[in-house]
């Protein structure tokens, strides 16, 4: 069995700046494709960063510029650095990580932005 713990969420004023982590433990056999959603009150979870087994990442436009995914295999873990963050970005945002073909969700982090 797989846990993903995130961690790294908060308050931050607009404009600032927060780095998000994800650490996957238990039975970890291969890390593959990796992403990071969100979803804040009233509104579909959308994808807003994610990162391929090569280290190929992705990015909605919304967060383009301003999101930089990575990761760290040795570690097991997946970072979302946010930059010049607004009201928008306040959500929850939970890490998704394939290991061995499936799908294992973290509970998520609060991010709240201050206008």
């Amino acid at each position: 069995q797989v846990q993903l713990v995130e961690s790294g969420g908060g308050l931050v004023q607009a404009g600032g700046s927060r780095r998000l982590s994800c650490v996957a433990s238990g039975r970890i056999f291969s890390f593959e494709t990796c992403g990071w959603y969100r979803q804040a009150p009233g509104k579909q979870r959308e994808l807003v960063a994610a990162i391929t087994t090569g280290g190929r990442p992705n990015y909605p436009d919304s967060v383009k510029g301003r999101f930089t995914i990575s990761r760290d295999n040795a570690k097991n873990t997946v970072y979302l650095q946010m930059n010049s963050l607004k009201a928008d970005d306040t959500a929850v945002y939970l890490c998704k990580i394939r290991i061995s073909g499936i799908d294992n969700w973290g509970r998520g982090t609060q991010v709240t932005v201050s206008s």
